[in-house]
């Protein structure tokens, strides 16, 4: 479990879930600008891992066919210099199937599949799904665990159960309303199994539980500090970490503000500011305000990211 698992060995301990670049003038796909994105990451060590067509990609608003080029983008623009994992989650198993089964042909190493989301299954349904992604593929798979937005959480006893499923290797928990799920999973789980943490406020936590690392937004801008972070904690220089968790956990706070449930238009906004022009998100998603930028921008400068 956790820090053992296979996925941990493949993927590493900042994975960065990538924002989708759209263009200012139409809302269109930024597909160059997405290149640009997958090289500031890659380069700069911020991550081990790239995502794409996460949460933070902003899935739910994008088109199948503009899913799969993404695909195909990321993974020319990443040449092979690190493991890449598609997001393939959506409302219907049919069309999961359908994302997953390409992600597999244009040849990424691991897929993300979030639970299914608005008609809130029963967990019966919550494991049919799954199954019946995972039977149309041989790829690995991580489950998406994130309640707030889903509405339906996937249970300890039925990750124990798709856990027996061969390509099922472990699972990303955002479940904000349980914090310590992580080892409710862990305790359910083979030894091969990975957890991942999927909240950035939450890496030593989740660190503690035994999860393998995070499924970090803010490390497009502070990967470095990240890097840093978990380094101190897993060599047990725990005040080191903790430092560090101190001076950013104002920053990821300050992405989530008010009635934002997503740091995405806040995180667009501070990348807009380190010279990234991302765009606006999709609607129903709507750019920030003013003053909640200039929030981001103060704990932008003051990590000496932006002047």
């Amino acid at each position: 479990m956790g820090t053992q698992g296979t996925l941990a060995k493949k993927l590493g301990h900042i994975l960065v879930p990538l924002v989708t670049p759209f263009r200012r003038d139409n809302g269109d796909v930024n597909y160059e600008e997405m290149e640009k994105l997958v090289d500031h990451v890659i380069t700069r060590k911020f991550c081990d891992s790239l995502i794409v067509t996460g949460t933070t990609g902003e899935f739910n608003t994008q088109l199948y066919e503009e899913r799969v080029e993404l695909y195909r983008v990321v993974k020319k623009a990443a040449a092979g210099r690190v493991p890449l994992i598609a997001g393939t989650g959506a409302a219907s198993a049919r069309e999961a199937v359908r994302l997953t089964q390409a992600a597999e042909k244009i040849g990424y190493e691991v897929v993300m599949v979030v639970g299914p989301y608005f008609c809130k299954p029963i967990q019966e349904g919550v494991y049919r799904y799954f199954e019946a992604v995972a039977k149309s593929v041989e790829i690995p798979i991580m489950l998406y665990n994130i309640p707030i937005l889903t509405g339906v959480n996937i249970a300890p006893a039925t990750v124990a159960r798709l856990a027996k499923i061969k390509n099922i290797k472990g699972i990303k928990d955002e479940a904000g309303i349980n914090p310590t799920q992580m080892t409710e999973y862990a305790l359910v789980t083979p030894d091969d199994f990975t957890i991942y943490n999927g909240d950035d406020i939450m890496v030593l936590c989740g660190l503690a539980q035994g999860a393998a690392g995070v499924i970090s937004g803010g490390s497009h801008l502070i990967g470095d500090k990240m890097r840093q972070m978990i380094g101190f904690f897993l060599a047990g220089e725990n005040e080191k970490a903790r430092e560090i968790h101190m001076a950013l956990d104002p920053l990821f706070k300050s992405m989530a503000p008010g009635e934002h449930t997503l740091p995405t238009p806040l995180l667009r906004a501070a990348l807009e500011m380190a010279g990234h022009p991302v765009g606006p998100p999709r609607l129903p998603l709507v750019e920030s305000t003013p003053e909640e930028k200039e929030v981001v921008r103060k704990h932008l400068v003051r990590l000496g990211i932006i002047q």
